[in-house]
């Protein structure tokens, strides 16, 4: 299946996130039925290895796709986001053990890389227990993930760096007590509640490190930064979803009228004039990020390794994407005026989502100082970058 492929099944189903948009934050979820849908559409699994029946589609792809979805849904955009990206899980993992999770096509997986959970060494087992936030779309998981620190003989294993030594641990999702604490302001159809498992066993051929472990198979996309292919999916949702702002407020401008005023706001130079400036900047961001998607996926097909500062400077452009989304959404809802505080408004919604997509780690103000010392040549752990 190619990007085409799945962009040609995923087409129908935009009209109905839209329309389900009210429902899925009442819902705090996305709907099963949907999720079904959009894993037939086979948007889950455009990170899953080709090895396991994936798609493995190149990162320009990858945020394309996701986008697509975002426009019509940011909730649904994310979800997408969040079960492709776990999927990377299956390039680091033993052969046996991904087969058995992602040989199903219709397999969703999710979690959480958050260190939050503890993985004592247990013989060939890991036994583990922890609580993670943000698990989004777990709910419609048939497996899920959570980041622990490893623990052997009552002391935490470490690194070489003298970093924790953690690792994602994979495990059925029927071993999971899901925790309904997703109360937020935005992107409230996520479903993103607590996940906890207690005293569980996972096989350490059902772990992943992602920071200490080399991917087990050899195509470019596994030579991806994997936290840069995160941050791009974080930011594809916020292309997606700013773009989204833009077709509501366009849809809005060229019917609403001004009390007193016998012009629409589409017909008013200021409206007009603040209108394309926030195209200017969506324009710009996109162009910048899909600039240095493919800068970094070309040396990624090459033989060496990529370096930090090309990794820096793509996390740079994700970071300025999900931003600069945010600023759009932010002055489209002021220009909206009254008629955008409703909730039917899709603008109250698109600003909600936009500032609570800059609350992810892997595009907070904090990633631009981790940036800013590779721009200034000053020593950096580049781990995680």
């Amino acid at each position: 299946m190619t990007m085409q492929t799945t962009l040609a099944l995923l087409q129908p189903l935009l009209p109905e996130l839209a329309a389900r948009a009210g429902d899925m934050e009442a819902a705090r979820r996305l709907p099963a039925d949907l999720a079904q849908k959009l894993a037939a559409a086979g948007v889950f699994r455009m990170v899953t290895p080709r090895t396991f029946g994936g798609l493995e589609l190149s990162p320009r792809e990858i945020v394309e796709v996701t986008e697509a979805a975002a426009r019509a849904n940011a909730s649904a955009g994310w979800c997408v986001m969040i079960a492709a990206t776990t999927a990377l899980n299956a390039a680091y993992m033993a052969p046996e053990y991904a087969r058995e999770i992602y040989a199903d096509p219709l397999t969703i997986t999710g979690g959480v890389f958050a260190p939050m959970g503890k993985a004592v060494v247990e013989g060939d087992h890991y036994r583990v227990s922890g609580r993670w936030q943000w698990g989004s779309g777990s709910a419609n998981c048939s497996w899920l993930c959570g980041g622990c620190t490893v623990w052997e003989a009552d002391e935490m294993k470490r690194l070489p760096s003298g970093a924790p030594d953690t690792r994602m641990m994979v495990f059925p999702a029927s071993e999971v007590t899901l925790h309904d604490t997703w109360h937020v302001m935005g992107l409230k159809g996520t479903g993103s509640g607590d996940i906890e498992v207690k005293d569980i066993l996972v096989p350490r051929g059902r772990s992943v490190s992602l920071v200490a472990d080399a991917p087990r198979e050899s195509g470019a996309l596994f030579k991806f930064p994997a936290f840069g292919l995160l941050a791009l999916g974080v930011s594809a949702v916020a292309l997606g979803n700013a773009r989204g702002a833009l077709d509501a407020f366009h849809a809005l401008a060229t019917v609403k009228k001004s009390q007193g005023s016998s012009k629409t706001l589409s017909e008013r130079q200021a409206m007009q004039a603040d209108y394309a400036r926030c195209e200017a900047q969506w324009r710009a961001a996109r162009a910048y990020l899909f600039a240095e998607i493919d800068r970094v996926w070309t040396i990624a097909q090459g033989d060496g390794a990529i370096p930090m500062e090309a990794r820096a400077d793509l996390r740079l452009a994700c970071t300025h994407m999900t931003r600069t989304g945010a600023d759009i959404c932010r002055t489209l809802y002021d220009l909206g005026g009254g008629a955008a505080l409703f909730e039917a408004s899709d603008l109250q919604r698109r600003f909600r989502d936009a500032h609570a997509i800059t609350q992810h780690i892997v595009t907070a103000p904090s990633t631009l100082e981790l940036t800013g010392r590779i721009l200034f040549g000053l020593p950096t752990d580049g781990a995680m970058v």
